[in-house]
């Protein structure tokens, strides 16, 4: 069967890791490289002649050998270290309750990743949906990313909170008279109308407007 094709990509990585290599070796032979790495001679020549590239685990030993960092040898390590950077971990909740800051919350589940770019539009969490309301557009165990805000506009998906118990995913339909969270699944959930005066008294209160969807199989 014939080699699949190198992408550019690919050839690249093996040109700057071999290139890094001959420099950072200068004076030594790959023999006394491959006698301090454990790595066969006849591997370590493929990654100077640019045929292969080192695993992380192999270039880990090549770093510890020439007392550098990987960065310096595999160009994948600071693409890996930046990408790290320019996400914002937040967390996946079970549940929200009124009252209780986020951040503080003891049910965090994991937690999810958004751009630093995202992240400077407000504040985010993630919450993992519970029930089949929403079906078949947001299922049960789906993860919903959510920004932080306490009003929305008709139409919106949004977090809300009933009598300061466990948050509810739901879409809004807002009027003068009050609001109706709508669920997609009427066998589930028929749409119930909240007057103004039960948003007060209950209360009904948006923590947050539903911005993105992750689902995992």
């Amino acid at each position: 069967m014939p080699r699949a094709e190198l992408t550019v990509y690919e050839k690249t990585i093996r040109k700057e890791i071999a290139e890094n290599l001959k420099r950072l070796t200068k004076g030594m032979t790959q023999y006394e490289l491959s006698e301090k790495t454990g790595i066969p001679q006849s591997t370590l020549s493929g990654y100077f002649a640019e045929r292969s590239a080192p695993d992380p685990g192999r270039v880990q030993k090549i770093a510890d050998a020439l007392n550098v960092s990987k960065e310096e040898i595999d160009p994948r390590f600071r693409l890996m270290e930046r990408k790290t950077k320019e996400n914002i971990h937040i967390p996946v909740l079970g549940k929200v309750v009124a009252g209780i800051p986020i951040e503080a919350t003891e049910e965090i589940l994991g937690y999810e990743d958004i751009t630093e770019h995202m992240a400077k539009t407000g504040e985010y969490f993630a919450l993992r949906v519970n029930g089949d309301s929403m079906f078949p557009n947001i299922c049960d165990g789906d993860t919903v990313i959510v920004k932080k805000q306490n009003c929305v506009e008709s139409g919106d998906t949004a977090i809300v909170l009933i009598n300061g118990n466990e948050a509810t995913c739901k879409k809004i339909k807002i009027t003068d008279n009050g609001i109706t969270l709508i669920g997609y699944n009427l066998s589930v959930y028929e749409p119930h109308f909240y007057t103004k005066e039960e948003i007060a008294s209950l209360p009904v209160s948006v923590i947050g407007k539903v911005v993105e969807l992750r689902r995992k199989f």
